[in-house]
């Protein structure tokens, strides 16, 4: 009977989450990636985070490194204390997990001959040297998690077939120009969790990139970076030291359909910002320091969820939120959070919600000083 973590491959979760490496299978669930349809990907064979069964079939090769367990195109090598890249890796591999080791480099050779590797799990480790070449045997490789180490720079000539990095919590404090050059299939990048202050990106850092999901959470940013991809569907900035959006913040990102600025400390969002994302759906905004609910929100014909939860707002206008004509905006809200504000929701006109399918998706109330 095959093993039961195999179904897992048949697993995809549809929710933008941060990223938390629990097991191995955890890297088949893409959080980012699932949220694009075929012609929103790019270039590389595939992008949905589940390896194609057809190319999944058995193999008899007698090559398993001691301690892992090997099945199918699978080689499971976690929590086994490993110190380097093992040897005797079957040239056929498609999976690799080395999560959870005490691995603190990658050498030249480590993964001579897996020409075939579609992902390779290295979180939970201590590497903190890269070696230039070390990637270059990877020419299939579309998933690279590399989280949870020491590495103090994005690594060097990453596979240009890459689809996904996830890059969070290390040390990395930069991100030069030219480190992403020639990746033209990559659409997902999770860096959170690193030093990076708004001064840590070089201009052209991004130059070539077609993202549709970056995640720079839990970082040191006090505005939103510049020149990010306009490529972009999901930006996520939460747990920053933003302070203010300002009106050029925002105008290249036109395709955003989820933006995440919750948890940072904005107090101010110029008027007419919000009008550069017309397809926005999703806007997180709670626990901040807003005073009032951001202008322009009636004009966004597309928006359904408004996360404004645990900021300093004390008054909610009957056109906070939807256009004042009938027949205006396209889609209703099902979800606005107002809880955890100072404002009386006893004052709030009934009016205001007119454009929220019903009355369970507002959720207010619950303030304490």
């Amino acid at each position: 009977m095959r093993p039961l973590w195999l179904l897992a491959l048949l697993l995809a979760l549809s929710q933008a989450l941060p990223f938390e490496q629990k097991g191995f299978w955890d890297f088949t669930l893409d959080d980012g990636l699932l949220m694009m349809n075929d012609e929103e990907a790019s270039g590389a064979d595939t992008t949905s985070g589940v390896p194609d069964m057809d190319s999944v079939t058995p193999t008899f090769s007698a090559m398993c490194p001691f301690g892992c367990h090997c099945h199918l195109r699978v080689v499971q090598c976690s929590d086994l204390g490993l110190k380097t890249v093992p040897k005797e890796i079957s040239p056929d591999t498609t999976l690799l997990d080395l999560q959870n080791n005490d691995i603190t480099e990658l050498r030249k050779d480590d993964f001579k001959g897996l020409q075939h590797l579609y992902a390779l799990v290295l979180v939970n480790n201590k590497i903190s040297k890269i070696h230039e070449k070390a990637f270059s045997p990877l020419r299939k490789l579309q998933k690279l998690y590399i989280s949870k180490n020491h590495l103090v720079e994005i690594p060097p000539n990453l596979p240009s077939s890459l689809v996904e990095l996830r890059i969070h919590d290390n040390r990395i404090r930069k991100v030069p120009k030219g480190v992403f050059s020639g990746l033209r299939n990559m659409n997902c990048i999770e860096m959170g969790g690193n030093p990076l202050e708004n001064s840590g990106f070089e201009p052209g850092a991004f130059d070539g990139l077609k993202l549709n999901y970056l995640r720079i959470s839990e970082a040191k940013l006090t505005g939103i970076p510049k020149d990010l991809p306009e490529t972009l569907n999901e930006l996520h900035l939460d747990h920053n030291k933003i302070q203010a959006i300002e009106l050029e913040d925002l105008l290249r990102y036109s395709k955003l359909y989820r933006l995440g600025l919750g948890h940072n400390q904005i107090r101010m969002i110029e008027n007419g910002s919000l009008s550069f994302l017309p397809t926005l759906r999703e806007l997180h905004l709670d626990n901040n320091k807003l005073s009032r609910v951001p202008a322009g929100l009636p004009d966004l014909k597309l928006l359904q969820v408004v996360y404004l939860h645990s900021n300093n707002i004390t008054k909610v206008g009957v056109n906070d939120f939807c256009p004042m004509g009938f027949g205006v905006k396209r889609a209703y809200y099902n979800g606005i959070s107002l809880f955890n504000n100072p404002v009386p929701y006893w004052e709030v006109q009934p009016a205001t919600f007119r454009c929220v399918t019903d009355r369970l998706a507002i959720q207010f109330g619950n303030y304490k000083k």
